[in-house]
């Protein structure tokens, strides 16, 4: 394991890592260079990478092999005009081609540009003209390809488009990198550790989506990601149900994972299907698991009798809180306590549950050491505990590793959240008197009705606790005499047990009046097959409620 290069390992105690924690950052850190060829030279047949789909089709890649192969796609990359400081789009999916273009371009000093492949075309040549992307590389599906293709035509900075196998307008990336040498030359000019290495498309509840920059200390400070709340090392096999497009893959799929010497494990599927992942995780022994709370909500329905899951010693969660009752149930089912984390693409986690602390269900954690974190009011002062306020990151002590530097090209964006030396998150929750941070919700979620401040969390939360409810999603809607009124849309379970009418919506409204504060119980319920939600499965609550005000 490297992590010891970079983070101390010895820490016994919550205590301990909390007072002593710091990153050890050299010069020039290069995260192909000082992590997978390092491996590659000390323990070349140290696995790596543990890959499969649903078509029954499965490799193995050592830290050797990713190295060499790396090589040879780096060659390719260079010789089709790729160089230092060229951004470069990748649609890639699960794809295992991901990892070694990945390690390939960081060789070259590329900027990595992570996007889902289910980009239209209009979302492709937004995102190449915003960042002056020099190249695409792609998934062989065709309608990811026709879009590709097809915003090619409208940017002028585009020099090179990768698919994976023959597609006519594409370079085959796989039968390039396969005649290409497995010798590469290190350049000498290597990027500075405050270099651009890596930009995350991320949304916000208005405008297109802005473009957060990560340096090149980004993975170092993923290493805190993995040892301390994925508790990973040297025999694990680690899996973060993520797409390569979502920057969650950038917390669980690649940096700190790596660092610390885990085997990843990809699954590579479109559709979530909750009995295939848990035949997997028992087939290839996984021992940490990371999804969003989605999955737990589905996998919680299943008979996890079926599965060996004996070597899962470790769950997490983040993207969005999780549910208390989904937290119980697993934990039931399994006997693993889900430990949550809280942070965004600007950020790695800023809260974190460690391997240290007992989870509470409905906390996202304590704030993480490498972050100096505050909740303050509307004035930017500090809030007592049990006090709503908004989550900040202290800047006096510095700019740390892992927070974004600035907003690419629009400095009124990083302006809006960066001021009073502080970086505001946007984000509400309240502390108790033990440190736990209690996500409320973006600030822009919180529901205002007839005076009182309703976070949809907990709203939702009660309404997961009745049988009847898989899942849902609690919003504002308009309305004239209360400002707002809270709604649930809801997703019921599959079983058939229950069905949408007027009698289950007053159920599930006394149910909620119950559990929380009669003033928070949904006063407009609506039932739905699914729920929008991003590629990385985070429910697109704004969605629901651009909707309802478009009404």
């Amino acid at each position: 394991m490297l992590a010891d290069r970079y983070i101390r390992t010895d820490f016994t105690s919550q205590e301990d890592f909390e007072q002593n924690f710091s990153l050890q950052i050299p010069k020039r850190f290069h995260f192909a260079y000082d992590v997978v060829d390092e491996y590659a030279r000390i323990s070349p047949n140290k696995r790596a990478l543990i890959w499969c789909d649903v078509h029954g089709n499965e490799r193995e890649f050592t830290f050797g092999e990713i190295s060499k192969m790396s090589n040879q796609a780096a060659n390719v990359f260079k010789a089709h005009g790729l160089k230092k400081g060229d951004p470069v789009v990748l649609m890639l999916k699960r794809r295992w081609q991901y990892w070694v273009a990945t390690v390939a371009l960081l060789k070259i000093g590329c900027i990595l540009i992570p996007a889902t492949a289910q980009l239209q075309k209009k979302d492709v040549v937004y995102r190449v003209q915003a960042s002056s992307s020099c190249a695409i590389i792609c998934v062989e599906e065709p309608d990811v390809q026709e879009h590709v293709l097809a915003a090619s035509k409208e940017c002028s900075t585009l020099s090179a488009l990768f698919t994976l196998g023959e597609a006519e307008g594409f370079l085959n990336f796989d039968a390039e990198m396969a005649a290409a040498s497995e010798d590469w030359d290190k350049p000498i000019d290597l990027p500075n550790n405050e270099d651009m290495m890596l930009m995350y498309f991320t949304s916000g509840t208005t405008g297109m989506p802005k473009m957060a920059v990560h340096n090149w200390t980004y993975p170092i400070a993923q290493t805190a990601t993995a040892y301390y709340w994925h508790n990973i090392g040297d025999d694990d096999v680690h899996i973060a149900v993520a797409d390569t497009g979502w920057a969650k893959a950038g917390w669980g799929k690649i940096y700190g994972q790596w660092i610390c010497g885990a085997t990843l494990f990809v699954y590579d599927f479109d559709r979530f299907i909750a009995p295939d992942l848990l035949q997997k995780l028992a087939q290839y022994h996984v021992t940490s698991f990371c999804a969003p709370p989605t999955i737990y909500r589905f996998i919680i329905k299943e008979d996890l009798s079926k599965y060996d899951l004996s070597s899962l010693r470790w769950a997490n969660t983040a993207g969005e809180p999780l549910n208390p009752e989904v937290y119980e149930q697993f934990y039931r089912l399994t006997g693993l306590k889900i430990h949550e984390g809280f942070g965004q693409s600007e950020s790695t986690p800023l809260l974190l549950t460690s391997k240290w602390m007992e989870p509470k269900p409905g906390s996202t954690g304590r704030p993480s050491p490498n972050y100096d974190i505050a909740l303050v009011d509307s004035e930017g002062n500090d809030v007592d505990d049990g006090v709503e306020g908004e989550i900040v990151v202290r800047l006096d002590r510095g700019h740390p590793a892992g927070l974004f530097t600035e907003y690419y090209r629009s400095k009124e964006q990083t302006d809006a959240v960066f001021y009073d030396n502080m970086y505001h998150t946007g984000d509400m929750a309240w502390r108790d008197v033990e440190g736990y941070y209690n996500f409320v919700g973006r600030s822009d979620d919180v529901i205002k009705s007839s005076g009182y401040r309703i976070g949809p969390f907990e709203v939702e939360s009660a309404l997961i606790s009745h049988p009847a409810v898989l899942e849902c999603a609690v919003t504002a809607v308009p309305h004239p005499d209360r400002g707002q009124i809270v709604k649930a849309t809801i997703v019921l379970v599959k079983s058939g047990e229950y069905q949408p009418s007027d009698e289950l919506k007053k159920e599930l409204q006394t149910h909620v009046k119950q559990v929380t504060a009669p003033y928070k119980y949904p006063r407009i319920i609506e039932f739905v097959d699914d729920l929008p939600k991003t590629v990385s499965g985070k429910i697109q609550r704004k969605l629901i409620r651009s909707r309802d005000e478009n009404k």
